[in-house]
């Protein structure tokens, strides 16, 4: 009795949403081109990435080598988007890595995957909110950080901020009540927006090549003495000069913290409905709109760096300050005007992203009903609405931005991470045609007549995915992504292992024994020959490769925001086991 009940709880874990199960809702007109997908996924983009942090990482964790940072969660980008691109072609449906995961591999990976993006955008709204009061503050002379400072502390380090940021909240909770008023982005005024941020880096990309001096790249400590910095020859907190003052770990740190301006490529496939030819556009979308905003990322840290020396940078409003610093107050406050319009349209694109997935979520019965509920004939759901926008309120006034940033940053490397198993799972699925248009994983039920052989295993005999390879694969990847778990927390301590401990150096060298081996498994498994517009090349290499990528970037997270992951994924876990279980539209269609 008790092993049955706990296979029916598993079967409940794993089980999967159809494509045609899904409710028609009203479809809007198709009218988004890839130019329109384009301008929309930089305008997602671009945003607090290059404005604000750029001063933190440069002056506290990387120095000039900052631009390898931007490099290294480029590319982490780059695979994840990979995945993002073959899934919205396959599955030409609006629903982001949440609806990715629930069609492959289960409605609890699912819910893990929709929470945390719930969490990461109304992080991101809070942090955005956070980013624009500090550099509007920095517009007027830090008189706001002034007051509150003198008159208000929190004196919780590492959890809280200095100082509650009244403004930030105002400001989310202003716009909150615009939202309610609205259905949907103007996609002209994005255009706009997007246009006058190119613009406006652009030139601060030709300024810092005109303006800057190699030199800074090549900082010693004789130019910290010379600056009055330090008369020690221990330069402590500035690092030890040169274009990578703070060394690889500091490198790894810079890009964990950096993957934070990459994130919102991936709203784009959120747009499928709307979009003209979805199979190609956002495919294109998705890897043009990465490509422009790392070439922006790397000119303008280029720049930036070249102008000024990084153990100058001021972490609030790192690009206005440059033109200070070289004497060009006039493009000081263009900058400083073009940062403050860039940031607000991204905290409204963070709004109206996290409404959606909460309503999506919530219409599939893992999250509240009430959540669904609209008041207005435009189909605008008022209550999601309200109510992270009171979540990012609350965050916004309570966090400090870095924290707030990291956490933001964790969540979406581990839901990258899920697109991948899935791309990963899904290519070796036995499918069938639906409608023409889509491919569904074929439901297993019941034993199927074939038999596991060591032979079979490294030899099917079937050149198309059956239900036995298909849950070989779904198993190897599985364990794979644990083993990739493993060898990310093992590397992460790379000092100890470069002492020659041969402890250590024998527990590498096993998990990646093992993982070459499930690896050649999986290699060995028969694909679908289904064809698609797009897919992932280089299976199953790529995807294995941005798992290990995004986990070991999750690694370089202080344990501070590893807590606040734990704490929020533990009232993740309480709200479906005790409502979303029960009340799933899998479960329980109507």
């Amino acid at each position: 009795m008790l092993r049955q009940e706990l296979h029916r709880f598993g079967q409940m874990l794993v089980r999967r949403c159809k494509l045609e199960e899904k409710k028609t809702e009203p479809t809007p007109l198709r009218w988004l081109s890839t130019l329109d997908l384009v301008a929309l996924g930089v305008d997602y983009t671009l945003g607090a990435g290059v404005y604000v942090l750029a001063g933190e990482v440069a002056s506290k964790q990387a120095g000039p080598a900052t631009v390898i940072c931007f490099l290294v969660a480029a590319l982490s980008c780059a695979l994840a988007g990979l995945g993002y691109a073959e899934f919205a072609v396959r599955v030409p449906h609006s629903g982001s890595a949440y609806l990715y995961t629930y069609v492959t591999i289960g409605e609890l990976w699912a819910f893990i995957t929709g929470w945390n993006f719930i969490l990461s955008y109304v992080a991101g709204t809070a942090s955005v909110a956070r980013a624009w009061t500090t550099a509007f503050d920095y517009l007027i002379g830090n008189q706001i950080s002034k007051t509150l400072h003198e008159r208000i502390l929190l004196h919780v380090p590492q959890v809280l901020a200095e100082y509650p940021d009244f403004f930030a909240m105002g400001l989310v909770l202003l716009l909150t009540g615009a939202l309610t008023l609205t259905a949907r982005e103007s996609v002209l005024f994005t255009k706009v927006i997007t246009l006058v941020s190119l613009l406006i880096l652009g030139f601060v990309i030709i300024s810092g090549f005109f303006k800057g001096e190699l030199h800074n790249w090549k900082l010693t400590e004789e130019d910290y003495v010379k600056a009055g910095l330090n008369d020690t020859l221990s330069l402590g907190p500035l690092g030890s000069g040169g274009f990578v003052p703070f060394g690889f770990e500091g490198i790894l740190r810079g890009a964990a913290t950096y993957f934070y301006a990459f994130i919102g490529f991936d709203n784009i496939v959120t747009r499928t409905k709307e979009v003209q030819n979805p199979q190609r556009s956002i495919p294109m979308g998705i890897v043009i709109s990465l490509f422009i905003c790392f070439l922006v990322y790397f000119g303008v840290t280029s720049a930036l760096t070249l102008m000024v020396p990084y153990y100058q940078l001021q972490p609030g409003s790192p690009l206005p300050e440059a033109f200070l610093h070289i004497g060009w107050a006039p493009a000081y406050y263009v900058v400083a005007i073009g940062a403050l319009c860039t940031l607000f349209t991204t905290i409204l694109n963070d709004m109206f992203y996290a409404r959606r997935v909460i309503s999506m979520v919530a219409k599939d019965g893992l999250l509240f009903h009430v959540l669904t509920r609209t008041y207005t004939s435009r189909h605008i759901p008022i209550v999601a609405t309200v109510v992270l926008g009171i979540m990012a309120a609350v965050i916004a006034f309570f966090f400090e931005l870095i924290h707030l940033v990291d956490f933001v940053s964790i969540g979406t490397l581990f839901n990258h991470s899920l697109v991948a198993v899935c791309v990963l799972i899904l290519r070796y699925q036995p499918e069938r045609r639906n409608g023409g248009n889509e491919s569904v994983v074929q439901e297993e039920n019941g034993h199927g007549v074939e038999r596991l052989t060591l032979q079979g295993l490294l030899f099917p005999g079937s050149s198309t995915p059956t239900p036995l390879s298909g849950r070989v694969v779904y198993i190897c990847s599985s364990v794979l992504a644990l083993l990739l778990t493993l060898l990310c927390l093992v590397l992460a301590w790379w000092p100890v292992l470069l002492s020659g401990d041969p402890v250590w150096i024998s527990v590498v060298v096993v998990l990646l024994v093992l993982i070459t081996g499930l690896t050649g498994v999986i290699w060995r498994q028969p694909q679908s020959s289904s064809p698609l517009p797009f897919k992932v090349p280089a299976l199953p290499l790529l995807p294995l490769l941005s798992i290990f990528m995004n986990v070991y970037l999750m690694m370089q997270m202080t344990a501070a925001t590893w807590a606040q992951f734990g704490v929020s994924m533990l009232i993740g876990f309480a709200i479906y086991f005790s409502y979303g279980i029960q009340h799933s539209q899998v479960a329980n269609p109507t």
